[in-house]
């Protein structure tokens, strides 16, 4: 039998359906689970909404901007949970890149369809901003957007400026915007890496914040209201209890959806804001195997790369010598060496700083490094500083001392918008 997305997405949304009608008037099963440490529990954004009877949401017409980890403790998607629930008045739901259900690969989305599970129609966002996206509100007929999807911490990952662009848009079409917060899965602690130039502005990176921002999306709407809209939107965020910035993800007690199908593990996570760098190079970044972004390699590499990164003593992290075939995008298909980053002080590791030493060390103990011709690298990093500093011979201490005026000042706007200790 011949599986087509449509299918796909009705057997795994009936599935949903079924699990959530059986328990559809017990909105409190989804907190039953234990979590946290020394019997302090984490509760997300969408379990005290749902402990308040959804108070928030009284009297509106309601769509939900969501993908496959807006989920609650016991792995019942927030969508089906609310359409289930009559005290709240579900109309839409608003699909991401990768969509609402998750089928899509980088750079891809569902498109517009109505969920088999709910009837509800899923309206496409990926790729939409300003008025044609106040547009798409307004045809759904929403009175309050409602934002749910689990971040992962950097700023080239796309889901924050959803977030960005639905906020701007719901001001646009006169809607409400509640935003219900989720943890940083690699803590909150501190900001780190360059600040983007508003000239190099792209879909990964829309505003002037840091590499790895340190904030949860409930402090990024904030952050976003406060300093970048033309003029704020009616927000409100509904705040998680129970979450110290010091955490990473499994002190939370929550169960780890993919957000996206190349973030399979939060230890993914922890590297991506230093590794993705890497997307900028004509080296493989892992994707197409089990360790994206942990994996790193090109045809030619042998064990002097990972011999030059455990030679600079990075805190937190050691390299070991990796061969690996990619089953697609760069090298797909062919057998590559590099690096497998394993990090064993996830407290000490510094993820930015880690991804330009990899950087230096890999254009100099290989004579076949090369950036993307398009200078995606500027994309990611937010301006030229990067590439040319690493071009003229900068090793990692200057190239880290490059951003660090416009990382204290970031860092001092940052600290006005967040919300736990």
């Amino acid at each position: 039998m011949t599986l087509s997305r449509r299918n796909l997405l009705a057997t795994t949304a009936a599935a949903a359906a079924a699990t959530a009608a059986s328990t559809a008037a017990a909105t409190g099963a989804a907190h039953a689970a234990p979590g946290g440490h020394g019997g302090r529990r984490l509760r997300t954004g969408f379990e005290r909404l749902a402990d308040e009877g959804y108070a928030p949401l009284a009297g509106q017409r309601v769509g939900v901007v969501t993908n496959p980890t807006g989920i609650t403790r016991d792995v019942r998607h927030i969508v089906d949970v609310m359409h289930a629930d009559d005290r709240v008045d579900l109309i839409a739901v608003f699909g991401p890149e990768h969509g609402f259900r998750g089928t899509a690969q980088a750079g891809g989305s569902e498109g517009r369809y109505d969920d088999p599970a709910t009837g509800l129609p899923v309206y496409d966002t990926y790729l939409k901003s300003g008025q044609p996206l106040a547009d798409v509100f307004t045809a759904s007929g929403v009175d309050t957007v409602v934002f749910d999807i689990q971040d992962v911490g950097a700023r080239f990952y796309t889901y924050i400026w959803t977030l960005f662009d639905c906020m701007e848009a719901a001001r646009l079409a006169g809607k409400r915007f509640v935003v219900l917060d989720r943890p940083n899965p690699v803590t909150g602690r501190a900001a780190l890496g360059p600040v983007l130039h508003e000239e190099f502005a792209t879909f990964v990176g829309r505003k002037p914040i840091a590499q790895a921002h340190g904030m949860t999306v409930a402090e990024l709407a904030r952050l976003f209201n406060g300093e970048f809209l033309r003029s704020p939107v009616p927000l409100e965020t509904v705040t998680m209890s129970g979450w110290k910035r010091s955490e990473f993800y499994d002190a939370s007690g929550l169960p780890w959806v993919p957000p996206s199908p190349n973030m399979p593990t939060p230890e993914c996570a922890l590297v991506y804001s230093g590794t993705c760098l890497f997307e900028g190079t004509n080296l493989s970044e892992g994707r197409g195997t089990t360790r994206p972004f942990e994996l790193l390699g090109a045809e030619g590499v042998d064990g002097g790369w990972a011999a030059a990164a455990n030679e600079a003593g990075l805190p937190g992290v050691r390299f070991r010598e990796a061969y690996f075939a990619p089953t697609f995008s760069k090298f797909q298909g062919k057998t590559v060496g590099g690096v497998q980053l394993h990090v064993h002080d996830r407290a000490a590791f510094d993820p930015v700083r880690t991804g330009i030493a990899l950087l230096v060390t890999a254009k100099r103990s290989w004579d076949g490094f090369a950036w993307r011709p398009d200078h995606w690298i500027d994309k990611l990093t937010g301006s030229t500083l990067v590439r040319t500093m690493i071009d003229a011979g900068a090793d990692t201490d200057e190239v880290v001392g490059g951003w660090e005026e416009e990382l204290a000042a970031f860092r001092r706007t940052r600290r006005q918008y967040l919300l736990y200790r």
